[in-house]
């Protein structure tokens, strides 16, 4: 408000040339009223009585213009006349003034409502997305700002909150009844018998291959006393029997060890569901797990991962996640312009939060207009208003002169005719 633009200093030159105007209009009445008066005292007529008339109404109508002009904006003729020089003086009213105009006008909930609802911003909206340049603008500027809110987040702030939801939903969350359900579905329909086939290939497997270590283990557990020879005897035996039930539970899908371990997996799975020492024990090594430190960074290093995939997936124009939100938008721009249903549940939506908006913060609303007013220098406003709306000020200059003279020609014709 404290700069002159050149749109500004143009206008103050049209307030110029119209002061110019105006001036010189009261100047000529002034003349012709001399002029007339002059002819009046020399026996020119009547006319010169009317003519003089005219024009001394015309002078009396442009001063008490100009004097209501002038003193919206300074002193006329510097003097401190009482109620001159509105603008300066009254700037911080004219703002509060202002502020509470537009918040009992433009800020209440009707005029929000009518306005919004004339609009029509479901429809136009909804027509507006249809088109798929909008839609693919409206997806990059998305990307942008996505982009945008993940390089402002610090990461080790989004990992630890992370990591405290993670661990607090886990903690809060009792896991051991959970995991029993799933055992005894698992153990039900067979689904932990190709694991158990793996684990066994794979001992008798490692048997074959670590005969000897099986049978130096054997020996070197075996008391001093004995004599080498038998616990050779006793390391190979027992080998010998390891690799063979092994073998048998490899090869023979009905072995009693497999009923047994089916046993042990459904009595766990009921133990994990229904036995309370189970469950704690379960408890306190989910704790203990939680608590290591290996696993909190890992649970940390999932944002990386999610924060890196979401922004590959932003830049890529072709990414899934961008073609994805561009075809959720075309979708919605054409039901939004299509279906009435859309369109008024949309036109709810906007009206409410604006409505929300406007009442909630009419007053912050207000108060910017009259804490700005209040900002702005006294002199250099009421130039700058005069600027902007002082040309047509001065026609109020002329007219007043015009209707003046009109008006004064008329009153001296009434007051002849009446006289005669």
């Amino acid at each position: 408000m404290n700069v002159f633009s050149a749109a500004d200093e143009e206008k103050r030159r049209g307030v110029r040339r119209m002061k110019i105007t105006a001036t010189g209009l009261l100047l000529f009445v002034a003349l012709v009223y001399a002029l007339a008066e002059w002819a009046s005292h020399q026996g020119a007529g009547p006319w010169a009585g009317y003519v003089a008339a005219a024009a001394e109404a015309g002078m009396v109508g442009a001063l008490a213009d100009w004097f209501a002009v002038t003193a919206l904006f300074r002193h006329p003729l510097g003097l401190p006349i009482p109620h001159t020089a509105i603008i300066p003086n009254k700037k911080d009213q004219l703002g509060v003034s202002l502020g509470e105009f537009v918040g009992e006008n433009f800020l209440s909930r009707d005029v929000v409502r009518q306005r919004l609802r004339t609009v029509g911003i479901g429809s136009r909206l909804g027509g507006w997305l249809a088109e798929p340049e909008h839609a693919d603008r409206v997806t990059a500027e998305l990307a942008t700002a996505l982009r945008g809110a993940l390089a402002v987040l610090r990461d080790t702030d989004v990992q630890a909150v992370v990591g405290e939801a993670i661990t607090r939903r886990a903690d809060a969350q009792e896991i051991a009844p959970g995991l029993g359900k799933l055992l005894e579905r698992i153990v039900a329909d067979g689904g932990h018998r190709r694991a158990v086939d793996l684990v066994v290939s794979r001992a008798h497997d490692w048997l074959v291959f670590h005969g000897d270590s099986v049978m130096d283990a054997v020996q070197g557990g075996a008391p001093g006393w004995t004599p080498r020879f038998v616990d050779k005897r006793v390391g190979e035996r027992v080998y010998k029997e390891l690799l063979r039930f092994s073998a048998e539970m490899r090869d023979m899908p009905s072995h009693p060890a497999r009923a047994a371990l089916d046993r042990f997996l459904t009595d766990f799975a009921s133990d994990l569901q229904s036995d309370t020492e189970t469950r704690a024990r379960v408890e306190r090594l989910k704790g203990e797990v939680l608590g290591r430190s290996e696993v909190q960074d890992l649970i940390a290093s999932v944002w990386t991962a999610v924060r890196s995939m979401i922004v590959a997936a932003a830049e890529d124009e072709r990414s899934e996640l961008r073609l994805r939100v561009r075809a959720s938008l075309l979708s919605l721009g054409a039901r939004m312009a299509t279906e009435p249903k859309v369109q008024e549940k949309v036109d709810r939506w906007v009206e409410g939060a604006a409505v929300h908006v406007v009442t909630t913060y009419r007053k912050e609303i207000t108060s910017l207009i009259t804490d700005t007013v209040a900002g702005w220098d006294a002199e250099h406003t009421t130039r700058k208003i005069e600027a902007h709306i002082g040309r047509d000020l001065q026609f109020i200059r002329i007219n007043g002169t015009v209707v003046g003279s009109l008006a004064g020609l008329l009153i001296y014709t009434v007051a002849r005719a009446l006289g005669a």
